[in-house]
């Protein structure tokens, strides 16, 4: 694909980005707010010098946190710009940073639109988390002289094949960026193999993350509310068919004291997984209201964001979802950083790598389907020694791999 044909694409494709903001806001209202920014359109522009994060969703804004720390703390003088793609990425900046950044959509990747928010916020750095590349955007900013930054980047077999497909386009992407900032050895590999050559290795800022003392507290909370004498696994950031290989699974577990707390990764599908639980005749209750555990409840539907680490530090147990299926899992560091024992399933390509080395550290276990998964949990529940074991070598998982936001930072030249 050419560059030209590119840009009549994203163009063509503007009437089904609309309808999909439509199509969501049916689930989440906030999908139909801040339209404008979406096209260039802002309020009140910073009278500060900018340094400019993108993070597309949930998962980068949590990652990006100790870099934006680093940077503050750095350049006191200077403001952070916060970019989402979606509403809950957006919630979560608010959460995580509240007014000490300033947030806003990046726009879609139309030439006016991106000419736009560059005039109107002046960034002096583009640093984009992980693999949120567009082609207007960066070539956009190279002709400005920004420099654009890929930091905590990964990149997945079956993406790189994606990128693969239109070699042209992607080469002379990946040439205009200043540096790529990769997470491990197998992302830089195939960075290069699609034409990049200023790749570096880095490592993941995941492994940076703090774990919140407030997050610990409520944790603390949500276990006297669960029951000390019970015991409980988490089902974290599950997708779609999950809930019902979840459901599956518990059912095979013969442990009148086991409270599972299920967590959806995306808030839009609360209401369908209640139903699930519903329908399955299954005795749940919500978080959201906040009514102590009754001894007969046998689920507890975590319908709360941005309690991840809280539900982690409540947990005995803790399965990463996106796994089950094959999704590509989720991030399973969290769990590790409280120092709980993680459980993923056979899918797991989005985090490869880390999930590799937590399993070759002895802090994660994998199982291959349901039935393993039921006896994993179960094991692990009533062989409470061999628990703490595996959540202890998870810390010190975490404590090896720290210091990618310094690596970042050098990179970068901030």
């Amino acid at each position: 694909m050419s560059y030209a044909l590119y840009r009549l694409t994203m163009w063509t494709l503007v009437p089904f980005a609309l309808l999909r903001l439509v199509m969501r806001a049916r689930k989440q209202p906030a999908y139909l707010r801040h339209v404008g920014e979406r096209f260039g359109f802002y309020k009140d522009a910073p009278t500060t010098p900018v340094i400019w994060i993108h993070a597309v969703s949930v998962g980068e804004t949590r990652a990006a946190e100790p870099l934006v720390r680093a940077l503050r703390n750095k350049h006191p003088d200077k403001k952070i710009l916060l970019t989402n793609m979606t509403p809950t990425g957006r919630e979560t900046s608010a959460t995580v940073f509240g007014d000490s950044v300033l947030r806003c959509y990046l726009p879609y990747d139309l030439s006016i639109a991106i000419k736009r928010f560059l005039s109107h916020f002046r960034p002096q750095a583009a640093i984009i988390m992980e693999t949120e590349l567009w082609p207007t955007l960066v070539a956009t900013c190279s002709r400005r002289g920004i420099p654009v930054h890929l930091v905590n980047a990964r990149l997945s077999a079956r993406s790189a094949s994606r990128y693969a497909r239109f070699a042209n386009l992607s080469r002379r992407m990946l040439a205009a960026l200043r540096t790529i900032g990769a997470q491990t050895n197998r992302d830089a590999d195939r960075f290069r193999s699609l034409g990049a050559n200023q790749v570096e290795v880095t490592g993941n800022l995941k492994f940076d993350r703090g774990v919140p003392e407030e997050q610990l507290s409520l944790g603390a909370e949500l276990r006297a509310r669960f029951g000390h004498k019970r015991h409980v696994f988490l089902a974290a950031s599950t997708r779609d068919g999950e809930e019902a290989l979840i459901i599956e699974a518990i059912s095979g577990i013969t442990d009148p004291q086991m409270l599972t707390v299920i967590v959806p990764r995306h808030p839009q599908r609360f209401e369908a997984v209640a139903n699930l639980l519903h329908q399955a005749g299954i005795a749940y209750q919500r978080r959201s209201e906040n009514d102590p555990i009754a001894a007969d409840t046998s689920v507890v539907l975590g319908d709360s964001m941005g309690e991840m680490f809280a539900y982690y530090a409540a947990c005995d147990v803790a399965f990463v979802g996106g796994s089950l299926l094959a999704l590509g899992g989720q991030n399973l560091l969290e769990a590790c950083a409280v120092g709980k024992p993680v459980i993923v399933g056979p899918h797991t390509f989005n985090f490869e790598e880390a999930t590799e080395q937590a399993i070759e550290a002895g802090a994660a276990i994998r199982v291959s389907d349901t039935k393993m998964l039921a006896k994993t949990v179960s094991d692990l529940l009533l062989n409470r020694e061999q628990a703490i074991t595996i959540g202890k070598k998870g810390k010190q998982f975490m404590e090896i791999h720290r210091g990618a936001t310094r690596k970042t930072l050098e990179m970068i030249g901030l």
